[in-house]
């Protein structure tokens, strides 16, 4: 898939952090490969389906686009064989590796870039967070280098909207550093605590509310928000994109670049190239890239009882407790929902499916799945799940060429596999 904007949260051009030009000052910059731990892929599908993990998005942007904007070197991963046509990989060499699932902060950037060649920076837990070498190096040569510091890794899905807001917020303070923000010029629209309101050039902002009195509201280039539209911060808006008439959009909610989305959002996270268009309740939930909720689809994100939610866990092949009392909809890439399509709490929807049904919907829905409701699911036939990924991505003027093929047809053929063993 080429994406013409693909960093759509990197616009601040060629700005350095103070500490990567002295650090770095004396050797080379060197290259930054994203490395995916197994553990931590399995434990975050749907949405590691499609792409290595540092591709996932929390805050303002992606966990690659906010170590490239820290530490302003080429970046590569190290991933799934079968991602990694899309995904480049490194070429062999001295580079600096992170774990694609670790979110910067100052003290972690610093303790990352200070590795000699050769060093591997642990956590106090034993979780490997970096390590700066030849990718062809044995890691248990490497002199360990503890790291006894806070950060935020993320490890299961739900985590994506649980440190949303606070990664807003430390996204938004980087971003903004030395910048001006533009103006808004509509009489109409109403601001509160506009010193925490960010703008990029290009936003239309028509007879709106925006409230960052408890967060920072960050509006990303060529946006829309449209009339009526209510808007509490934490809040990030990517590039492209539209918030609808009227709509009702709560604290702690990233809309990646090139969606549409409308009804009520509440700290939720949708990756990119998603539509939720119309009246509904999404919350607590977090959609991938080209999903699209039909008309008044809802999902509960509380159970009635108030007990913590548990969802399924591609790890376990079973339910996983979060250990929260909110939790909503969990929903891979391609996949839609006819109108008024009822998600229970905590459902985990795999990739390309076509859900649609009276009722609530069942909690887990394996990858390629069509139907719902009392009617049951069948296998979606690839050749069709094709096409329509084929036409939902031109209609973004996005091309879907070989590369996505291929990885969708992986991922058929793994729910394939699933099926056929659930009835065996």
């Amino acid at each position: 898939m080429v994406q013409p904007k693909e960093a759509a949260f990197l616009l601040v051009g060629k700005k350095k952090s103070a500490t990567f030009g002295v650090l770095f000052s004396l050797r080379p910059m060197p290259d930054i490969v994203f490395f995916d731990d197994h553990t931590l892929r399995l434990q975050l599908r749907p949405f590691t389906f499609t792409r290595p993990i540092a591709a996932l998005r929390c805050g303002i942007q992606t966990i690659a686009e906010k170590w490239a904007l820290r530490i302003q070197g080429s970046v590569f991963y190290l991933t799934e064989d079968y991602l990694q046509d899309k995904f480049k990989a490194a070429p062999a060499g001295l580079q600096l590796h992170i774990n694609g699932a670790l979110c910067p902060n100052e003290a972690l950037v610093e303790a990352i870039i200070n590795l000699s060649a050769g060093q591997k920076l642990h956590s106090n837990e034993g979780e490997l967070l970096a390590y700066y070498a030849d990718g062809r190096n044995d890691l248990a040569n490497l002199k360990m280098i503890p790291y006894p510091g806070p950060f935020t890794m993320i490890r299961h899905p739900w985590e994506l909207f649980l440190y949303n807001g606070a990664q807003i917020v430390e996204d938004y303070r980087f971003l903004i550093t030395g910048r001006q923000s533009s103006e808004i010029n509509d009489p109409f629209t109403r601001c509160y605590a506009p010193e925490n309101i960010f703008v990029e050039p290009g936003a239309d902002i028509k007879a709106a509310i925006l409230n960052a009195e408890n967060g920072p509201i960050y509006i990303g280039r060529n946006t829309l928000v449209q009339e009526g539209a209510s808007i509490q911060g934490p809040f990030a808006m990517g590039e492209g994109s539209t918030v609808a008439q009227g709509a009702k959009i709560r604290p702690n909610t990233t809309i990646g670049p090139y969606c549409k989305v409308g009804g009520e959002v509440s700290n939720s996270v949708i990756l990119g190239y998603s539509n939720k268009g119309h009246d509904g309740y999404l919350g607590n939930s977090v959609l991938g890239e080209w999903c699209n909720l039909g008309a008044n689809t809802n999902n509960s994100n509380l159970k009635n009882d108030h007990s913590t939610v548990s969802i399924y866990s591609y790890k376990s092949g079973g339910l996983a407790d979060t250990g929260l009392v909110n939790c909503g909809l969990m929903m891979g890439d391609y996949s839609k929902s006819g109108i008024s399509t009822m998600f229970n709490t905590g459902t985990v929807v795999g990739v390309n499916v076509n859900v649609f049904g009276a009722g609530f919907q069942p909690k887990y829905i394996p990858s390629f799945s069509w139907g719902g409701g009392a009617e049951g699911f069948a296998l979606y036939r690839l050749h069709k799940a094709l096409i329509v990924a084929k036409d939902t991505c031109q209609r973004r003027n996005v091309i879907f060429g070989e590369q996505e093929e291929q990885i969708l047809t992986r991922i058929f053929e793994m729910a394939r596999s699933e099926q056929e063993l659930a009835q065996s």
